[in-house]
């Protein structure tokens, strides 16, 4: 596995992201200042309003922490939780509670989205030894908190960022051109700058042939066919034996596992990320105090 294919230690991009979540409300929470004027504590539990696959316990935790609260968690990240299901709960005061609801659940909702729409993919391409990708299409700002939620419901890490693995796009191939190289010397520079990976996006079969002939180690095969993907795959693997294939562009669940079944080793899905329905996640605060 290379360091581009690694999540990176979490907890200062947790916190990162809940302080600007906490920030987004204001300096006060003035409702709740005016609906509580003395402290009270209290306890408030986390509830499924729909079945779906749990993410975001680090981030969810960190707003918690931030706000002066103790969570504790019922169910690990990755686990599947059905309709009614309790994922955790919060201790501490009511007011905190209250100020943390919104940044908290919008978190959670979000992370379990994410998670739930990339286990149902995974599940789509069971047994055929494919494997799930996220792409760079995430939010702004939550770049490893998407891609840690495409984890926990059991997709891999692609690239996190454009400083380890090197990926030869359309714009890349034009830019050679101009520049009057070839791909081979692009590749060759790469891997002597430390690239992690060399992957190429290829549009037509001389493509492919050219990428595989100047040492590519994944191909992408974007916006083709799952014939097409079977076609340039074998002859890929005849010319570069071990050369990985990434389908990738409008594929669907629906038709996943038609990509995976024709030989791609990866199938990296843009909806993971760019436009997931979050799901349904409500805060329950419990009339005994702790």
């Amino acid at each position: 596995m290379t360091q581009a294919e690694r999540l990176p230690d979490l907890a200062a991009d947790a916190e990162r992201v809940a302080r600007g979540a906490l920030a987004e409300d204001g300096p006060r929470d003035l409702s709740t200042a005016v609906s509580l004027p003395a402290p009270l504590a209290t306890r408030a539990l986390l509830e499924c309003r729909g079945r779906l696959v749990v993410a975001g316990h680090r981030y969810a935790a960190a707003v918690a922490r931030l706000t002066g609260l103790e969570v504790s968690w019922t169910v690990a990240e990755g686990r599947i939780v059905e309709r009614g299901g309790v994922l955790g709960e919060l201790r501490g005061g009511l007011a905190a509670i209250l100020t943390a609801e919104r940044p908290l659940l919008n978190l959670l909702h979000r992370a379990a989205g994410i998670a739930t729409l990339t286990r149902n993919y995974v599940d789509a391409v069971a047994g055929t030894g494919c494997r799930l990708l996220h792409t760079r299409k995430t939010a702004p700002g939550l770049r490893w908190f998407d891609v840690s939620a495409v984890v926990a419901g059991g997709g891999g890490v692609h690239r996190l960022d454009l400083a380890h693995t090197v990926m030869i796009k359309d714009n890349h191939w034009m830019a050679l051109r101009l520049a009057g190289r070839s791909l081979r010397e692009a590749l060759a520079r790469a891997r002597e700058l430390g690239a992690a990976a060399c992957q190429v996006e290829v549009e037509t079969e001389a493509a492919v042939r050219e990428a595989c002939t100047a040492g590519a180690d994944r191909l992408l095969v974007d916006n083709q066919s799952p014939d097409t993907v079977r076609a340039w795959g074998a002859i890929a693997r005849e010319l570069r034996p071990g050369i990985e294939i990434e389908a990738s562009g409008g594929v669907t669940l629906d038709t996943v596992r038609t990509y995976a079944e024709a030989g791609a080793d990866y199938v990296s899905v843009g909806a993971l990320t760019h436009s997931v329905p979050a799901v349904d996640i409500a805060l329950r605060v419990l009339s005994t105090a702790p």
